[in-house]
Parts: structure tokens; sequence; C-alpha cells
């Protein structure tokens, strides 16, 4: 990736940080997130720095239940 070139995955990185550190570091009050963090990182793995620990292969949400706690939060 160049160096002047954002990285597409960054926002989703943030908000898995900010969502974590609201639940007081509870990985399942942020499914949402973290789904959402692997969509980005199944499209851009290629070109994300921010995907390089990310299992691509973990589902955190079924499709179905992806937009019914958009922002993580209980």
């Amino acid at each position: 990736m160049s160096n002047t070139r954002k990285d597409p995955c960054k926002a989703n990185a943030c908000r898995i940080q900010a969502c974590l550190k609201d639940n007081n570091y509870q990985e399942d009050k942020c499914l949402n997130v973290l789904e959402d963090m692997r969509q980005c990182c199944l499209k851009w793995h290629k070109e994300s720095l921010c995907c390089s620990g990310i299992d691509l292969e973990k589902v955190y949400l079924p499709e179905a239940s992806r937009d019914k706690n958009p922002t993580g939060k209980s």
C-alpha cells in the first residue's frame, strides 16, 4: 500500500477500539463492528495493514443479525 493512500479499513479498526473501550473490553458486545471489520478485510486484506491480525474465516454475526445493533452498544 502506498503511503499516500488511506488504509481502507482503518476507520473500522478505530470503531473496534472505541466499542471495546465503551463496553469494558467485552468482545461479545462488539460483534457488529468486528464483523464489519472482517467484511472490510475480506475486500481489502491485500491493501490494509489493519487487517494483518484478522481471521477472515471467523464469522462474528450471521448475515441476518448484522443490522440489529449497528453501534455495537447494548
